[in-house]
């Protein structure tokens, strides 16, 4: 038989499994495309010219690659987000950025997990360096105001919003000046300011339709944030409280004592008080990247328009 006829085969070298990865292959190649760019500055300027287009960024802080993110709609506007966030907190280093433009049949979202995993080490890295995570990739920085019910939880240690809390001495040259009613002063703040005002609603409050409308008047000169703050809640009957959290800014009528405020304003008689927070951390730990909608000028700010 031939079997028998056959010599011994001592060894497997003369087959294998192939197994072909498409997205490790696209994830060499969107890693080398975004190596041959040169960052450039994240300024408003810079934002401006590029054209519109859904795709894939990348952040650098002095140089090191520090966040992956996507735009499944327009790249200009989600990088003009995260300018306006960083506008308003305490970044020392300088911030730079690369972007690549995908086709219209290749969804943003997935090149970005490709990019994310070829850092963490998911793939094979093609020009030898270690595996790393990309901190802000993992710390919460491009997630949203986490709303009401969150207010009073303790913000990790390793949480953005914790390493850079809102810069309160951000000097503000922008607020109408006069004699305003207290919640076109509040709405015009919360429009404008580089990170988060969310203030109790007047559909939903007696005390705000009517404390809203009673007038504060706004010096001609620039000011604080802090400020402003100050100058609102002076305004206001006692009883009120803005809270700087760490990643935002708020104003209801409460009694509260926040375990990781940077501080708090309430008024008393003809004074308005700051009141040093107790800046207290939950322990660090990894946080989950919120999924995040890039449409032309939305911002998840809980309020709404102010009538006066």
């Amino acid at each position: 038989m031939l079997a028998s006829t056959l010599p011994h085969v001592s060894n497997t070298n003369h087959h294998a499994e192939f197994k072909l990865s498409i997205t490790k292959a696209l994830a060499d190649q969107l890693s080398a495309a975004l190596k041959k760019l040169t960052p450039a500055p994240l300024t408003a300027e810079v934002i401006d010219v590029l054209p519109k287009g859904p795709g894939v960024y990348q952040l650098y802080l002095d140089g090191q690659p520090v966040y992956v993110g996507k735009a499944s709609k327009s790249l200009p506007t989600r990088l003009r987000k995260h300018y306006r966030k960083l506008s308003g907190r305490p970044i020392t280093g300088e911030v730079s950025f690369v972007c690549l433009y995908l086709e219209e049949d290749l969804e943003a979202s997935a090149p970005e997990k490709m990019l994310l995993g070829k850092y963490e080490g998911k793939y094979e890295r093609a020009d030898g360096e270690p595996a790393q995570k990309l901190p802000w990739n993992n710390n919460g920085f491009g997630n949203n105001d986490p709303g009401r019910r969150r207010d009073t939880s303790e913000v990790a240690a390793n949480h953005f919003d914790a390493l850079y809390p809102v810069n309160l001495d951000l000097t503000i040259d922008w607020l109408t000046a006069g004699v305003r009613p207290v919640g076109k002063v509040l709405t015009e703040l919360k429009d404008n300011l580089p990170y988060n005002l969310r203030f109790e609603q007047p559909k939903n409050s007696t005390r705000a339709r009517h404390d809203y409308k009673l007038n504060v008047e706004v010096p001609s000169h620039p000011m604080t944030v802090r400020a402003a703050l100050q100058l609102v809640v002076g305004a206001l009957p006692e009883g009120w409280q803005g809270t700087a959290l760490p990643g935002y800014l708020i104003l209801y009528y409460e009694n509260t004592s926040y375990n990781s405020a940077q501080c708090w304003w309430r008024r008393s008689g003809s004074e308005v008080i700051e009141t040093p927070g107790p800046a207290l951390f939950a322990p660090a730990t990894d946080i989950v990247e919120e999924p995040d909608e890039d449409d032309e000028g939305s911002r998840d700010n809980g309020n709404e328009e102010i009538e006066t």
